[in-house]
């Protein structure tokens, strides 16, 4: 395939490994086959160099350059994410508090000539990822802030247990911190219909070690991940450097946009577009966030 589209992909990913420009090819067919069956068995799936090491370090710098525009909270929550009331059992895991530390740029201050940007925004990419995904195809966010963010884990600080909003999550790490930093994981640990809170609270008591399993993740690796239903965390980052993460945001559905709480929480500030679509969310299951 000699398209723009194509030129761009093969710029920035390792085509022969990973050969995007070669929609529905053997090749093609063979790595989506590799991931939809990790993802099957465990709920995660790492593409190791997805990006070629000639760029890596392009990646690094790009990312470490607007690091210092994400906003940074540090703040005191729990593995859903909700306000804690008194209809919870004494019991329930999210009465365990945790201290999150990890910051957030937002898409409109990542540049759009950037190594993750351009992938983002590439229909050859989002092709691919449906494809893992088993899905007919995603959208990009139409959120101007949460479709594509750089997340950034400073030296002292984690992100503790918690699941996802999304039902999947596509990610690149873009700065390995110096220590620490590792991407820790209960693949199915719940489902659409199941809580399972007693495995929920053996894990973030330390009672659960046999449920967790844990990924050295290297930059330029691509992390398809099922995190609706899987427990995770980022441990404590170590030592003097950051753990930057590049997190790609799609959904099934065209318009997505985030909520007004969830959005000031993140990046400190909300827009026009989140206001008018307070009243138009929808939610794929009933489970606590």
């Amino acid at each position: 395939m000699s398209t723009p589209e194509a030129r761009l992909i093969g710029q920035v990913v390792d085509t022969v490994r990973y050969p995007l420009t070669e929609p529905d090819s053997p090749a093609w067919r063979s790595v989506v086959a590799r991931t939809r069956r990790e993802l099957a068995e465990a709920g995660c799936s790492v593409l190791p160099g997805f990006i070629p090491p000639a760029l890596q370090d392009t990646l690094r710098r790009e990312g470490a350059s607007v690091a210092p525009l994400a906003h940074d909270e540090v703040e005191t929550v729990n593995a859903y994410n909700i306000a804690v009331d008194d209809s919870l059992p004494a019991d329930h895991p999210a009465r365990i508090p945790f201290r999150r530390g990890n910051a957030f740029v937002s898409r409109d201050r990542i540049p759009q000539d950037a190594v993750i940007h351009r992938l983002y925004s590439g229909e050859l990419f989002q092709r691919f990822v449906a494809d893992c995904f088993e899905l007919p195809r995603l959208h990009e966010l139409a959120d101007p802030l949460s479709g594509l963010v750089l997340n950034v884990v400073r030296p002292g600080m984690e992100h503790p247990w918690h699941f996802d909003t999304n039902e999947f999550t596509v990610s690149m790490l873009t700065q390995q911190a110096q220590d620490g930093g590792v991407f820790e994981y209960c693949p199915g640990i719940r489902s659409a219909r199941a809580e399972n809170f007693g495995d929920v609270r053996d894990v973030i008591t330390g009672r659960g070690g046999h449920l967790i399993r844990r990924l050295e993740l290297r930059p330029g690796d691509l992390q398809l991940f099922k995190g609706r239903y899987s427990l995770h965390r980022v441990s404590e980052v170590r030592g003097a450097t950051e753990r930057h993460t590049a997190i790609f945001a799609y959904s099934e559905r065209p318009g997505v946009i985030g909520s007004v709480a969830r959005t000031r929480q993140l990046f400190g500030r909300v827009l026009p577009e989140h206001l008018a679509a307070a009243d138009r969310a929808v939610r794929v299951d009933q489970l606590l966030d």
